[in-house]
């Protein structure tokens, strides 16, 4: 796989963090400020210039809470769940969707509710040991839950999606789930499988959705997503053969456009009302990546 630079240095919403993650900070005593989440919601509070930021307390309890890093100033953060009771007037429950699509908090402080979230969800959902079914128990600072019973170690996971752009002598090949937007078309999507690489998953994903052939797969850019714990691989393609044939079941529609037609969906000025994805997305900059490339 080559790599394909990109033109910019954008740096993609939850990405970007600026916390030191060392293991070895984990299990240190200096004091602690907690990041409250409430599934999806963070809290925070106003800051400046229209954004908010990052509301910080005291931990409720050294139990449950887990570990995100040290900040440049030398606070220590963790993270765990919070509800309404623990809110003052000041604050403000906002889902990390709406804070990465409206640009509403930094990028370095995005990265670390995006981690939060991520940790927070597996932690939920991991309470029992999959190998015997014993209640597991938080070691490391939640990096990992340990069985009492069988001794099965746990670790909080990251599922890879490969997600390309496609060029081709018709322009860029873009799909539309069933579940977009109005009028939203993107860049084709899915989660890697057990035994692939890369490359091989990519041209999976698009052979499997459209019919088309693609080959020079270069790395683009990633992009960590929080929903629950994704990790997105931009790539941008090439197709080199095949006829478009459209899987109903993974998409409502997929064609080629062209460089004019992109731009105008890039600048939400087409007349059909088409779109891209916002740049909070990985898949604004892969198209604009591979529109940039016809």
């Amino acid at each position: 796989m080559s790599r394909e630079t990109p033109k910019s240095a954008t740096v993609h919403a939850f990405s970007g963090g600026r916390l030191d993650r060392r293991a070895q900070l984990r299990q240190g005593t200096a004091p602690k400020l907690a990041v409250r989440l409430k599934g999806d919601q963070a809290v925070l509070i106003e800051g400046k210039g229209g954004l908010f930021r990052i509301a910080l307390f005291q931990p409720s309890t050294e139990e449950g809470v887990v570990y995100l890093g040290m900040r440049e100033d030398g606070t220590q953060l963790v993270a765990e769940v919070g509800d309404e009771r623990s809110l003052g007037e000041e604050h403000r429950l906002i889902d990390l969707r709406s804070l990465a699509m409206q640009g509403l908090v930094d990028a370095s402080e995005l990265a670390v509710l995006a981690q939060a979230r991520s940790l927070i969800f597996w932690h939920e959902r991991h309470g029992f040991c999959a190998n015997c079914g014993a209640q597991t128990e938080l070691r490391e600072g939640g990096y990992r839950r340990d069985c009492p019973q069988c001794k099965a170690q746990h670790f909080p996971r990251t599922d890879p999606v490969v997600i390309i752009a496609v060029r081709g002598p018709q322009g860029v090949l873009l799909g539309r789930g069933h579940h977009f937007a109005p009028g939203v078309y993107s860049a084709l999507a899915g989660f890697m499988e057990p035994g692939e690489s890369i490359e091989e998953a990519a041209r999976r994903e698009v052979f499997e959705e459209t019919g088309i052939l693609a080959h020079e797969i270069a790395y683009h850019s990633s992009q960590p997503w929080p929903f629950p714990s994704s990790l997105m691989i931009g790539l941008i393609g090439r197709a080199e053969g095949g006829v478009l044939n459209i899987d109903a079941a993974e998409l409502e529609d997929a064609r080629w456009f062209g460089k004019a037609e992109l731009e105008q969906m890039m600048a939400d000025a087409h007349a059909g009302g088409l779109k891209v994805p916002r740049p909070a997305a990985i898949a604004h900059h892969l198209i604009h990546a591979a529109m940039e490339g016809l």
